[in-house]
């Protein structure tokens, strides 16, 4: 498909375009949500006087708590239009039910068939998806129902079972795959472990989810590398949420995931509340735009990212959104270091004798943060500890505790039944 009109035009155009839509926002929540129009009356917000961006921060901010509170009460459609029902992956806390109407479905279909795109892909490839397609998961039906609308072929296998996915890939030969991209190391592992000819087959390119693939200078981080330095794809990076029902994917810049601003007003929010400056991070606050069913004004994500406003070289206009430097919730106060996972986990993948891990954050005896990361590996020795130690002191100037297990009994607490996605954080505080 081509590059939507909107996505090429100037930033007055799209302000314009954004705000006539905010407008409509505001009057339908005020008439069909509860949760709103309480918001607006306990806060004496007149929705008529709201006429611009800027106008935005008259609004409170919708959290993820208020989400899990009042969930009902943010639904401004009647049951009988509920089409699908999902719930949030439950990662910052319970899960969220989320309903979708016939058009939000509609909605969702159209954002991932323009991100699909992003990533270049056309009717003639056939994706490969490495994700669920059950257990209430919004991404695994929106990705089939994007490239059901881009024309490609789509073949459903699922998560995990190595054995499955290559026998897939030499059967059916897909040209990309979308997957986490930890995966990724495990398919090139299983296939060297049993002589598989990976870097011979038909897959070009993957969609990654979940999980970084960049630097904050865009260039591959230890992951990326660790996949390309032994299979020659290319990788592409997408970051979405069930919340905001809209992805940004990279393009073959890999300069950041475009934004789509026909579907969703983004700002980026400091502790205060306010916009940040270009050049510093802040937090990811969505409003929704065309959503029926559960559309959400102001939400924090709580997740902590650079943006970019120049044009791109691929051509489109629109705002892209840097590499996720971490989550506002899960930010780690450690001898004095502000940390957050991602960072742990970039240091952790750069060794080749490290398997799996798990971090884990806890409060110690004296009221502050503790770290302890569970590392699967085999022929542990002190030295091996005290490099691990001495290579976190030399990039982040801490040490964090380490324990030594079993890879498969990491891989067994990763992948639990249930998981929708790979767990390499516990919160314990």
């Amino acid at each position: 498909m081509s590059t939507p009109q909107i996505e090429t035009q100037s930033f007055e155009e799209v302000k314009e375009h954004q705000e006539r839509k905010l407008t409509e926002l505001l009057r339908y929540v005020e008439n069909n949500s509860k949760h709103y129009k309480r918001v607006f009356r306990e806060n004496g917000i007149d929705v008529s006087q709201i006429e611009s961006l800027e106008d935005l921060k008259k609004l409170p901010t919708t959290s993820k708590d208020d989400l899990q509170n009042n969930n009902d009460d943010f639904i401004c459609v009647d049951r009988s239009e509920i089409i699908d029902y999902i719930t949030t992956s439950g990662t910052l806390g319970d899960p969220v039910i989320f309903a979708m109407t016939n058009n939000d479905l509609d909605r969702l279909a159209y954002n991932e068939e323009v991100s699909f795109a992003c990533a270049n892909t056309t009717k003639d490839d056939v994706y490969q998806l490495m994700v669920t397609l059950d257990r209430r998961f919004m991404a695994g039906m929106a990705y089939f129902s994007g490239l059901r609308k881009l024309g490609a072929g789509i073949i459903r296998v699922g998560p995990g079972n190595p054995e499955l996915q290559f026998d897939t890939i030499e059967r059916i030969k897909p040209t990309a795959l979308v997957t986490v991209p930890s995966f990724l190391v495990k398919l090139i592992e299983y296939a060297e472990k049993n002589g598989i000819d990976y870097k011979n087959s038909s897959v070009k390119k993957a969609v990654c989810i979940g999980e970084a693939l960049r630097n904050d200078d865009f260039s591959p981080n230890t992951l990326a590398r660790k996949i390309q330095d032994k299979w020659d794809i290319d990788l592409y990076s997408t970051y979405a949420s069930t919340e905001m029902g809209t992805a940004f994917t990279e393009c073959e810049e890999s300069k950041g995931g475009h934004h789509h601003p026909e579907l969703v007003i983004v700002e980026f929010l400091d502790e205060e509340g306010n916009q940040v400056a270009e050049d510093d991070a802040g937090e990811v606050t969505i409003t929704t735009l065309g959503v029926e069913a559960m559309p959400l004004i102001r939400f924090r994500t709580g997740d902590i990212c650079h943006h970019y406003k120049e044009t791109c070289s691929c051509g489109r206009t629109s705002m892209r959104l840097g590499p996720i430097v971490g989550r506002k919730k899960q930010m780690i106060k450690y001898k004095g270091t502000t940390l957050y996972p991602p960072a742990l986990y970039d240091l952790l993948n750069e060794i080749e004798e490290v398997e799996n891990y798990i971090v884990e954050v806890s409060i110690n005896e004296i009221g502050t943060d503790d770290i302890l990361i569970r590392i699967g590996a085999k022929n542990v020795t002190d030295k091996f500890e005290k490099s691990i130690k001495d290579h976190f002191r030399a990039k982040l100037r801490v040490a964090p505790n380490i324990q030594f297990e079993a890879p498969a009994q990491i891989l067994k607490e990763q992948f639990p039944e249930m998981s929708r996605k790979p767990i390499t954080f516990v919160d314990k505080r």
